[in-house]
């Protein structure tokens, strides 16, 4: 997901939950770490259908996911940005 307003606009995150209709918690293992997601509107995202298969692999195997693997893989993404 990349975010297109706010603080954090410009930045790529993954899609730690999902709220209700309007709201997703996101975290990109940096500034927003996985413990404390940050809660947003889905309408301040844009979303990017790509998948993050190693971290998603982890997830499905009920593995612990780290800051550090979430942030290294988005690191592709939010260099592209700048």
């Amino acid at each position: 997901m990349l975010s297109k307003s706010g603080r954090d606009k410009g930045r790529y995150f993954i899609v730690c939950n999902i709220v209700d209709g309007e709201y997703i918690l996101i975290a990109d293992g940096d500034i927003r770490k996985l413990a404390h997601p940050k809660k947003k509107k889905l309408k301040h995202l844009t979303v990017t259908f790509d998948k993050l298969e190693n971290i998603g692999k982890k997830l499905q195997d009920g593995l612990k996911v780290f800051d550090g693997e979430v942030k290294s893989a988005l690191r592709v993404y939010n260099e592209k940005q700048n």
